[in-house]
């Protein structure tokens, strides 16, 4: 075998072990230290001092040599560069900072008091307590970016008033699972700082390029619902007073005063210092930890217990992600030198296809490698490959950055492997099937696709903020 073709055939083997259940980040390092050792192998490189050896020389130290040889392939020199390179990485110091600010935003039983001023302030809205409920998937969704924890907790307090309140249970599950995805999209999100990593792209353009198309898919959101409101009430009945009580307008302000503004001052905040250059991603996340703290402590929620279990596990999600980086990191390094990426910039190139096709072929990739990944596998493992690709159709990094963060809020809603359907399967009622949260989430999952396609037609909607606020 050609080396182009060990490339390919160590890329096949790759997905072989991850559909079989393998772990995935030592996967990949394990995977780059066995076929780097033979791209790297050298005998006369390795086993120099042992060639070396006079004839006074003990057998221990033939041994001791021969041994040193062995491990003396530059495989090992580049999986130690890699790793070191990756845990000095300064846009990754930003990953335990906003992920350490969810974790512990989710434990300050904010969701609860947000949920229920959103559904009183909304009562007169179609279908209310949806739109309630997506409004607080959306912020708190963008406070954590952690999917699972966001559909769990709307599940366990919004999805049983909504049932109560007579909604069609596909309905009112779909609502949830679609608005707990939204945080991997919205900034500031943990996902966009991954690409930014894996592409080279400004974290700070990324950040400004998504807010409208973030914005875009929310908007549909509540379209959908609202409409499907009017259309067919029998859905999402309007709530009696029994169960949204009418309150005066003091009241409801102070209500919001204490849920809702808390909560997307900090989200503004953040997200503010970064987009007008006043802080660095890192130092923004910062802030944002200190302020979920204080948020957690003005809430009553900030116990010894509740903090450990957010140091936790933020250690445990960033060791995650760093491992990932450093088996992607080695796994792409010889990939590349064994001429894979040559091989497959070749034949995409080779195929006489436009860029809107070259797009198409990638999102549909993307959107099924969705299905058995998660979206950091697909950001920092498959993502790369795509990128070199970028230059050969003229397209933008940032734009093809956003596409695909578009495209991975399909990886949690797209049956059967839908994993905010599981997530919400996992704490509903009992009365709620399975097969109901599918139907409910595939007019969400429509709705992605329509985003989608207006990005593409109308791309000043990822282009407008990052040349307002920075130039071209």
């Amino acid at each position: 075998m050609t080396d182009p073709q060990v490339a390919l055939f160590m890329l096949g083997l790759f997905i072989f072990l991850v559909f079989l259940g393998f772990p995935i980040a030592f996967t990949l390092m394990a995977m780059g230290i066995a076929f780097g050792y033979y791209a790297y192998f050298d005998p006369s490189r390795m086993w120099r001092s042992y060639n070396r050896l006079d004839e006074t020389a003990s057998w221990w130290d033939g041994v001791s040599l021969w041994v040193e040889g062995f491990f003396n392939s530059r495989i090992f020199d580049l999986f130690i560069n890699q790793t070191y390179t990756v845990m000095s990485n300064e846009v990754l110091t930003a990953v335990p900072l906003f992920l350490f600010m969810g974790y512990i935003v989710e434990r300050a039983n904010i969701v609860n008091r947000l949920f229920s001023t959103l559904n009183i302030a909304s009562k007169n809205v179609p279908g209310s307590m949806g739109v309630a409920a997506l409004v607080t998937c959306a912020l708190f969704a963008t406070a954590t970016g952690i999917v699972g924890a966001v559909v769990t907790l709307m599940g366990l307090l919004a999805l049983p008033a909504m049932l109560k309140a007579r909604y069609e249970p596909s309905f009112a599950s779909g609502i949830i699972c679609a608005g707990g995805t939204l945080g991997i999209l919205i900034p500031p999100s943990i996902m966009l700082i991954v690409y930014a990593a894996s592409s080279g792209v400004s974290i700070v353009r990324l950040y400004a390029g998504a807010l409208l198309p973030g914005l875009v898919l929310v908007g549909l959101y509540l379209v959908y619902v609202v409409g499907r409101s009017i259309v067919q009430p029998s859905v999402a009945p309007r709530p009696t007073d029994e169960e949204v009580p009418d309150v005066p307008m003091g009241q409801l302000v102070v209500m919001l005063m204490t849920s809702f503004f808390p909560l997307a001052f900090l989200i503004l905040a953040v997200l503010g210092s970064i987009l007008f250059g006043l802080a660095t991603p890192t130092e923004a996340a910062s802030i944002g930890a200190l302020g979920g703290i204080v948020l957690a402590a003005a809430y009553g929620a900030l116990t010894y217990d509740r903090l450990r279990e957010s140091v936790y596990l933020t250690v445990r999600t960033t060791a995650m992600v760093c491992w990932l980086f450093v088996g992607s990191y080695t796994f792409s390094s010889v990939f590349s030198y064994l001429g894979g990426e040559h091989l497959i910039s070749e034949f995409v190139g080779g195929l006489d296809i436009t860029p809107l096709q070259f797009l198409i072929m990638a999102q549909l990739i993307i959107f099924l490698l969705g299905w058995p990944l998660e979206w950091s596998e697909i950001i920092i493992i498959f993502v790369p490959i795509f990128l070199p690709l970028l230059a050969i159709f003229n397209i933008d990094p940032l734009f093809f950055g956003i596409l695909v963060a578009l495209n991975l809020q399909t990886s949690f809603l797209t049956p059967p492997m839908a994993m905010s359907a599981y997530y919400l399967k996992g704490i509903a009622p009992p009365e709620v099937r399975l097969t109901q949260i599918f139907a409910g989430v595939l007019p969400f999952l429509f709705m992605v696709f329509v985003s989608m396609v207006i990005v593409y037609n109308f791309p000043q909607v990822v282009f407008y903020l990052p040349q307002l606020f920075y130039g071209r």
